[in-house]
C-alpha cells in the first residue's frame, strides 16, 4: 500500500527548501517559514491559510500547484493541512437549516449540487456526517468557500470560524472527482 504525499515549497514554481509528508500538521511554520507552492504526489489533502485547520480551506489532491495562492485567491500561505483519507463504502450526512441540529432536516446519501433547488431549503448551519468525508461549498454548483467535514456532529459552522458562512452545495470525496 503507498502512502498518499504531498510536497510543500518555501517559494512559487518549486524552489527553495521543502517539505515532504503524508499525515496533518497543525502548524506548518516548524517546518517551513513560508509555502507558496505544492505538490501533491498521491492523494488528497485540504489546506488552510491558519494554523489549527482555521480559516479559509482549499481541497487539493493530485497534482501540481506552482503558485496556488494566485489560481486559489489565497492571501496568505499554507499554515496547516490535513490529508483526507481514502473513504470506501456508503456516504451519509444529515444537513440542518438552523444551528444545533434546528429547523428543517435532510439526509443526503450522494451530491447535492444546490440545496434549495432540491429540497426548498434556504440554509444550512448545522450537519451531522455519519459516514464518508465530505466538501460543503457556501454557493450552490460547488462553488465558493469550501469547508471539510469528516464524520462526527458539527452544531454550528459559526463556531467552527467560518463567520456567517452558510452552505448551499455538498460534494462527496471520492476517488473519481473531478474538475474540483
Amino acid at each position: 500500500m503507498t502512502m498518499d504525499k504531498i510536497i510543500f515549497y518555501e517559494d512559487r514554481n518549486f524552489q527553495g527548501r521543502s517539505y515532504e509528508t503524508s499525515s496533518d500538521c497543525s502548524d506548518m511554520s516548524s517546518y517551513l517559514s513560508r509555502c507558496h507552492s505544492c505538490r501533491v504526489e498521491s492523494g488528497s489533502f485540504m489546506v488552510y491559510d491558519r494554523p489549527n485547520y482555521m480559516g479559509n480551506q482549499y481541497f487539493m489532491r493530485r497534482g501540481e500547484y506552482s503558485d496556488y495562492m494566485s489560481m486559489m485567491g489565497m492571501k496568505d500561505c499554507i499554515r496547516s493541512f490535513r490529508h483526507i483519507p481514502m473513504h470506501r463504502g456508503n456516504y451519509r450526512m444529515k444537513i440542518y437549516e438552523r444551528e444545533n441540529f434546528g429547523g428543517q432536516m435532510m439526509e443526503l446519501m450522494d451530491d447535492c449540487d444546490n440545496i434549495m433547488d432540491r429540497y426548498r431549503m434556504s440554509d444550512c448551519q448545522s450537519c451531522n456526517v455519519m459516514d464518508g468525508h465530505w466538501l460543503m461549498y457556501e454557493q450552490p454548483n460547488y462553488r465558493g468557500r469550501q469547508m471539510y467535514m469528516r464524520p462526527g456532529e458539527y452544531k454550528s459552522f459559526r463556531n467552527m470560524g467560518m463567520g456567517g458562512t452558510r452552505f448551499m452545495s455538498m460534494r462527496r470525496i471520492m476517488d473519481s472527482m473531478q474538475n474540483i
